[in-house]
């Protein structure tokens, strides 16, 4: 399809993990309707492709975030075929919840390792072509697990909660460059990890859907489920160039649920 022509962000590369479905399909639809060059990294080719096939000037790249020599290999083709990257989104995650006591250090280690680690290889990818520009913009999608806890998810929220400490600390090393890192924190959101934390609850309680939805809604004040665009419309604000005074930050997106 043929880039397009106008937009805040026209001739900007943004990079974004995880970007086949959910979130990180909302924010590329974002990203690319105010003109940016969009490279989707993924697991799953095939929902990449799909999801570049409806969108301009987009790069499909199927990459594992926790393997970093990966992650360094797919970041070169981007480069090379979009540009030096101007915009990271660390969207892949996952959550595997399970009580603290049934929770072993394996569960543990991968929660670290796509959570933590993924948004970690993929800043160092290409946080130094940035300093050399001095210019760049990364967000890192977190959840309001960063922020507080929540029950049978320990491991995920440790991880998160690593993230933003990550977040705050290389927020003051680059404070001196027109580099800003900042983390989105959605409440309970209308994707993947969500439904399957539903089945999860039917499963082990025995509640109906409707039930299980109720549960995990009644966290959020609005009752009812955060909407992907509404987490993508604060990662683009994040990225506009006027708003380079926001870094370091958590910005919730929960509804009024109270961090």
């Amino acid at each position: 399809m043929t880039e397009q022509t106008q937009g805040k962000f026209k001739g900007k590369h943004a990079v974004i993990t995880g970007g086949g479905r959910g979130i990180g399909a909302a924010i590329a639809d974002a990203l690319a309707a105010e003109g940016a060059k969009l490279t989707l990294l993924g697991r799953n080719e095939e929902v990449l492709k799909a999801k570049a096939e409806t969108l301009p000037a987009a790069l499909p790249l199927s990459c594992d975030v926790t393997d970093q020599a990966a992650v360094e290999a797919v970041i070169a083709q981007a480069r090379e075929a979009h540009g030096p990257v101007d915009i990271l989104v660390n969207n892949a995650g996952a959550a595997h919840p399970a009580p603290f006591m049934k929770t072993s250090s394996e569960q543990l280690q991968s929660m670290l390792d796509v959570n933590l680690m993924g948004p970690w290889y993929c800043i160092q990818a290409v946080l130094p072509e940035m300093q050399e520009r001095d210019s760049g913009r990364i967000v890192n999608i977190a959840s309001t697990a960063a922020l507080i806890g929540y029950k049978y998810v320990t491991a995920y929220a440790a991880a998160k909660h690593a993230v933003q400490g990550m977040t705050r600390s290389l927020a003051l090393e680059l404070a001196g460059r027109n580099i800003t890192i900042n983390s989105v924190c959605p409440g309970f959101t209308e994707t993947d990890i969500a439904f399957d934390a539903i089945e999860n609850i039917m499963s082990k309680t025995g509640r109906s859907r409707e039930e299980a939805i109720a549960e995990l809604a009644k966290h959020n004040p609005q009752k009812r489920f955060i909407q992907p665009e509404e987490v993508a419309s604060a990662v683009l604000w994040l990225c506009e160039d006027i708003n380079r005074s926001m870094t370091g930050q958590a910005i919730s997106v929960a509804g009024g649920e109270v961090m």
